[in-house]
């Protein structure tokens, strides 16, 4: 048995190489750890990991065969170069599986040949069952083409699935996905993800000189930026990103995976909207800008930083009251104000009046101007809300 095992570079497998007689001299208990993280590939003539990122369990499992580390053999094929084969083998598999089909689709029609030119004679389905040799025969002999005629069923349904998983394959093969903007958008933030991630292992591998570490981490991070380009130049092939933060606006309409919802919030990479049939009003949605579909501008809109400025002005005076009585628990004075929030400072309070101008505190705090359930304007203030002094 050879005592190393080998990462194919081309596939990101390992590789076990042994021969037959060594293989059935394992005990039983092996040979079940070998076929649960390995497969014989015909193809490699060896055993190959399942695995094709992380290969803990595998090397494992080499480990206990008593193998030991071999190296790396071939070229790291690009990620294009990756698609390309991956189509190759989907379009030889959609083969197989149409043959599959057309073969199972022939076996149905021969187990129910017979019983297609027997049922032509009406009396042979309705001959009852005769207690004699001659009448036992043609009973027995009834069932079994009774019993082809139902395993002729059960090839049609096989044939079925042949055809589906064919077609599973045609659309691998035609690379169907690669024309689907939400598609591609996740793939895209996947790479971007992993690529801050290994950003993060390679500072942390230069800061220890481990140089394998760090070589499996360059080599990874090479391999990510080529699948990202891919994806973004595919992207770029389809037409690019058609919606952004900057063309959305709240109250818009937009077409989520067939469903019209009115916008409720844009942010920088996803948008939230509540839909608009009356069956779903109330379940909110959040998807990425790639997923819109469609957009409208309902009639009437207009922008509501036009129409709704800061209510609240410099000098005026907010108050945050106890929840089971009306007094002041603390006042603040407005220092200044910008379109979205205040700038307060905290003033006295003497005989639960606040008094203007008097202030207790340096401290400036920002808060947030928001509208209450009831459409009041009030100032966030933790989880409470300050509301204008009226005297």
């Amino acid at each position: 048995m050879s005592n190393q095992y080998i990462l194919n570079r081309e596939t990101q497998k390992i590789e076990l190489r042994f021969t037959k007689d060594e293989y059935k001299s394992m005990p039983e208990v092996q040979k079940k750890e070998l076929r649960r993280f390995f497969t014989w590939s015909s193809y490699a003539g060896a055993w190959v990991s399942k695995s094709t990122n992380n290969h803990y369990s595998a090397l494992r499992v080499a480990e206990q065969l008593g193998f030991t580390n071999g190296g790396q053999e071939g070229e790291r094929l690009s990620y294009a170069e990756q698609l390309e084969r991956k189509a190759e083998k989907a379009e030889r598999r959609a083969e197989r599986y149409e043959e599959y089909a057309d073969n199972a689709a022939n076996r149905a029609k021969g187990l129910q040949q017979e019983f297609d030119e027997l049922r032509k004679d009406w009396s042979w389905l309705t001959q009852p069952n005769i207690n004699s040799s001659a009448g036992r025969a043609f009973t027995n002999q009834r069932n079994r083409v009774l019993n082809r005629y139902h395993k002729g069923f059960d090839e049609y349904r096989k044939s079925e699935y042949f055809k589906e998983r064919a077609e599973t394959a045609h659309a691998t093969a035609d690379q169907t996905k690669l024309n689907s903007k939400p598609y591609l958008n996740n793939r895209i933030e996947e790479c971007q993800k992993e690529i801050r991630s290994l950003e993060r292992y390679i500072v942390k591998a230069e800061e220890r000189n481990d140089e394998e570490w760090l070589q499996k981490l360059l080599d990874r991070m090479e391999y990510e930026v080529d699948k990202l380009a891919y994806l973004q130049n595919r992207m770029d092939e389809i037409g690019g990103f058609e919606y952004s933060k900057d063309t959305v606006k709240v109250g818009y309409l937009i077409k989520v995976r067939g469903l019209w919802a009115t916008v409720l919030k844009v942010n920088p990479k996803k948008v939230s909207g509540d839909y608009i049939d009356q069956h779903l009003k109330g379940c909110y949605c959040y998807y990425p800008y790639a997923e819109i579909e469609e957009m409208k501008i309902p009639e009437g809109w207009t922008d509501k930083k036009e129409t709704e400025p800061n209510p609240f002005n410099v000098g005026e005076i907010l108050v945050l009251k106890w929840s089971t009585s009306d007094n002041i628990r603390a006042a603040f004075q407005i220092v200044k104000t910008t379109d979205k929030s205040v700038l307060t400072q905290e003033i006295k309070i003497e005989d639960l009046k606040p008094i203007a101008d008097e202030f207790i505190s340096e401290k400036q705090q920002r808060r947030l101007v928001k509208k209450t359930r009831d459409g009041i304007s009030a100032v966030s203030h933790g989880n409470c809300y300050l509301y204008r002094y009226t005297r």
